[in-house]
């Protein structure tokens, strides 16, 4: 999850609510009038209100807010805004939940899930991203079990009116959230698909990417990638001047990192997870540029892989409650630098505590993520892993085992972090699609193909890659 891509109710009330959302799935379905407009019965839920209503050839579309506690164990203690959105197709179609993990986008757009079972989409802010963060913030009340219980509300709330199926689903960060949601709320979901989601069960245990690197692509690509990142930092003394120069022009600041320096040399130990993350391989491999390329070629380079405005405080601020979590919970990658030797002035800085203003304090937590590897490993129901080959991410990603049941995992040859059911070999995508019909209860009819079922629609369709702020997830 790396560069942005240029990225009260009374205690009464919340108390009831609440007290609503450990009933069954079943008893959620109450019934309610059919005649009234959908808006008006997503408006009529306590707590929802409505920031904007766009139009959607084929949907309708709403932008939400929807009052959450800040501590779901104290619902008394203080609520704050949640924003989400709505793309409403039919009651009587499945519903996909939707995460990216981080901001909730206002601009519609469908999931693949949302087009393969044509349904509707609810799309949900991840608490403490901006503007769904509680003023004063207490970031200890950021965690996946709380975020987990944001969306079992949410769920409560609209189940209500949508009652047919529904899939979790989210890619890179979102796919870890939707399987973390599974976890605690194994029976919210009748499916998930998780897309590009990292599993690092033990932080302090990293070699699986020590290995990719060695691996990934060709030799000679490799090679040009150490060549070009080495030659970065031999031209650190030119390159960093001209990154404190367009900083000084743009306004922007390295409080965090302490120097344009230290964020430089953070941004090219990060180049070649960037690279692979992204980069389509069959076409960038030829355009990585010789260590005799020109300083301003190295800097068009380095912009487009990287993005010097990733590793400045404005840059890192809209991440910031990722970069938390990483350092308390979710666990970052690491790896090696054998081409740098020599070279490095400040090992070790590459890390989330770098990227959180010291005065946030942050304690890593380390049983999270042995838990949901656990769980998935031995309880999973109904869920699939999409992961891609070249996918720096996937070097630890998620595994079913004996335990689980109607669970998959596949992986696109040559993927990167944009991988997808589309893109999978045809066996394995026939599978895929006709597994998430199944879950979503429209399966394909007998003796065809398993295909989306929604039309094509090149607005609602553009796949939208989050990037994991390239330093970790």
């Amino acid at each position: 999850m790396r560069k942005a891509t240029r990225w009260l109710l009374s205690l009464v009330v919340l108390i009831g609510t609440a007290t609503a959302g450990s009933a069954s799935a079943g008893a959620a379905t109450a019934a309610e009038p059919t005649t009234k407009d959908i808006k008006d019965r997503i408006l009529a839920i306590p707590g929802m209100s409505l920031v904007e209503e766009k139009p959607v050839d084929g949907y309708r579309y709403f932008v939400l807010n929807y009052t959450q506690p800040i501590d779901h164990e104290h619902p008394s203690k203080g609520t704050f805004q949640q924003r989400l959105t709505v793309l409403h197709k039919s009651v009587d179609r499945p519903t996909v939940f939707f995460t990216s993990g981080y901001n909730v986008s206002t601009t519609p757009s469908r999931s693949e899930p949302t087009k393969i079972i044509d349904g509707n989409q609810v799309s949900l802010e991840y608490r403490y991203f901006t503007p769904s963060r509680p003023t004063p913030t207490d970031w200890k009340k950021l965690d996946i079990r709380q975020a987990a219980t944001d969306q079992h509300r949410i769920f409560r709330a609209l189940h209500r009116i949508y009652g047919k199926n529904w899939i979790a689903t989210g890619g890179s960060k979102g796919g870890m959230t939707a399987t973390y949601y599974r976890r605690f709320f194994p029976h919210d979901m009748n499916g998930t698909v998780a897309y590009v989601a990292p599993n690092d069960v033990n932080n302090d245990e990293d070699s699986a990417y020590d290995r990719f690197f060695r691996h990934v692509g060709t030799a000679q690509c490799r090679a040009d990638l150490a060549a070009v990142e080495r030659e970065a930092l031999l031209r650190r003394g030119e390159m960093v001047k001209r990154f404190q120069d367009w900083a000084g022009k743009e306004k922007q600041t390295f409080h965090n990192t302490g120097s344009a320096d230290r964020a430089y040399e953070v941004m090219v130990t990060d180049l070649v997870f960037g690279f692979w993350q992204y980069q389509p391989a069959e076409t960038a491999c030829a355009e990585v540029p010789k260590p005799t390329v020109s300083t301003d070629e190295l800097w068009k380079w380095m912009d487009k892989v990287g993005g010097f405005d990733s590793y400045t405080d404005q840059g890192m601020e809209p991440y910031l409650p990722y970069y938390y979590q990483a350092g308390t919970q979710l666990g970052e990658p690491g790896y090696g630098y054998p081409n740098l030797a020599g070279l490095l002035k400040y090992p070790g800085i590459n890390n989330s505590r770098t990227f959180v203003p010291k005065d946030i304090p942050m304690r890593f937590d380390p049983r999270a993520m042995p838990d949901v590897d656990r769980w998935v490993r031995h309880h999973a129901r109904r869920m699939m892993f999409v992961n891609g080959q070249y996918d720096p991410w996937s070097s630890e990603h998620f595994e079913v085992g004996k335990g689980s049941r109607d669970a998959y995992v596949f992986t696109v040859p040559g993927g990167n972090h944009g991988s997808n059911i589309a893109k999978l070999k045809d066996a394995d995508r026939t599978k895929a699609t006709a597994e998430l019909l199944a879950w979503a209860g429209v399966p394909a009819p007998e003796g065809t193909t398993p295909a989306p079922l929604a039309h094509p629609d090149k607005k609602l369709d553009r796949q939208e890659t989050r990037r994991m702020p390239m330093l970790r997830p």
